[in-house]
């Protein structure tokens, strides 16, 4: 770089501010070499398209910062002198797995929950980073947080934007608009009610930077009190929400196992239901007409889920809870499947938790297939529907140019058998590599 010098002897300050001020405006003025970042190489593997299952072997995935820049057969796409190899020969590469109900600061009924009862904020928050990097580490390059707790989360999220933290992509709904009474009222400040309550803390959520708002319209397996197929909020108190959230841009979400209350919910407008144990065909085929969204969070009702909840201590009635719904929850997933409604994969427990000899996240996608899903379509529901959910196709949801790089790389082809889902073993996030089993 050419350096300007000028020499100053004896002049007032005025003359002397004048002149430092020339020099920055030339220095600021005149480009400036650096070197750039080198580009990354993804070669040898074969691409899959999870929209349309079509292929690309022998492909090269070039990133460009945090974005993919070009995607093709190694025929057509020149990998340029000096770009960083990643090799990924012989192994099957698509999107990121994308987790659409989580709870970084999980706290259940049981053993461990009585020992997290009076957690800090700064012990909430460490928690919270520790699950984020497993999250990342395990497969799952984005999140939507469904509910946490003092908005600790936020503070997460910056840390990792700011590439300080290793974690996922994070979209959250702040704090869960719990009624009194309702779900999550043991753990969580409840006691939300009438619509003048909700509008104000649905304004406190997205102020503090939510882009969801989570409501509690029923109770859940963590009740000890009421049926979970009853309806916890009013119509007038849903609108409220709904309205003060979609004129923000805000999408609204609601747990719920109630076939009553996701009527009234699709009513007022809510854009996405969880869990949906007791929900049946009825209610399916009106949120497929309205357009409307499922993330089914089978795994939490299912044999793989007993086990952690054991290993957390839970507590015999909890634990009989789960299994009585889960029946009821298997076959309302089968009708969804059935009847076509849009599916986001959701797991409502830790992503990388192991379950059933893989991770939640995985064994939730693998659940889909088992209830009915062509395996091509539990893979769209796990790495794409949930960037259309979002509202972030143009960022995620695929590996093509201009999105972010965020890919997993498989052993075998899913296409085949979902349960090459649990090969995992090269997990990149914007390009950087977070985790490869297959280099030293």
């Amino acid at each position: 770089m050419r350096h300007t010098i000028i020499q100053v002897r004896q002049c007032d300050k005025r003359t002397a501010r004048a002149l430092l001020l020339c020099v920055w405006l030339v220095l600021t003025a005149s480009p400036r070499v650096c070197d750039a970042e080198p580009l990354v190489a993804v070669v040898g593997g074969t691409v899959i398209d999870v929209a349309t299952g079509q292929e690309i072997t022998n492909a090269v995935v070039l990133i460009d910062g945090e974005r993919i820049k070009a995607v093709g057969p190694a025929a057509r796409v020149a990998v340029p002198q000096g770009s960083t190899i990643v090799h990924a020969e012989g192994k099957w590469l698509l999107p990121g797995l994308m987790d659409m109900h989580v709870h970084l600061g999980l706290v259940l009924p049981g053993a461990e929950g009585a020992e997290l009862a009076h957690e800090s904020e700064g012990a909430l928050a460490l928690r919270m980073a520790k699950n984020a990097t497993a999250s990342l580490r395990a497969g799952t390059t984005t999140v939507r947080l469904t509910g946490e707790d003092k908005h600790v989360e936020f503070a997460v999220k910056q840390a990792i934007d700011r590439g300080d933290l290793l974690g996922p992509r994070i979209f959250s709904a702040g704090e869960p608009l719990i009624p009194t009474g309702g779900h999550g009222a043991e753990y969580l400040a409840s006691g939300v009610d009438g619509p003048v309550e909700v509008t104000k803390f649905t304004r406190r959520q997205i102020q503090a930077g939510a882009t969801w708002i989570k409501l509690m319209i029923s109770k859940g397996l963590a009740d000890t009190k009421g049926d979970i197929a009853a309806a916890d909020m009013t119509m007038v108190e849903m609108q409220a929400a709904v309205d003060v959230a979609h004129s923000h841009g805000v999408k609204v979400t609601a747990h719920t196992g109630s076939p009553a209350a996701t009527l009234a919910a699709l009513h007022a407008g809510v854009d996405c239901f969880e869990h949906g144990y007791y929900l049946d065909e009825q209610v399916f085929r009106e949120i497929k007409t309205d357009d409307r969204w499922y993330v089914p969070t089978i795994v939490v009702s299912q044999a793989g889920a007993l086990e952690f909840f054991k290993k957390i201590g839970s507590p015999p009635w909890y634990l009989e809870r789960a299994k009585s719904v889960g029946q009821a929850h298997w076959k309302a997933l089968q009708t969804a499947i059935a009847v076509g409604v849009n599916i986001a994969m959701g797991t409502d427990q830790y992503p990388f938790e192991p379950n059933e000899g893989t991770v939640a996240a995985v064994r939730e996608t693998e659940l889909y297939v088992d209830a009915g899903m062509p395996p091509l379509q539990a893979l769209q529901a796990a790495m794409r529907n949930p960037a259309r959910l979002l509202g972030a196709e143009k960022d995620l949801g695929g590996l093509e140019v201009g999105k972010y790089a965020d890919l997993v790389a498989l052993s075998a082809d899913p296409r085949r058998d979902i349960h090459a889902l649990r090969t995992i073993g090269l997990v990149m996030k914007g390009g950087l590599v977070i985790r490869n089993d297959w280099v030293r």
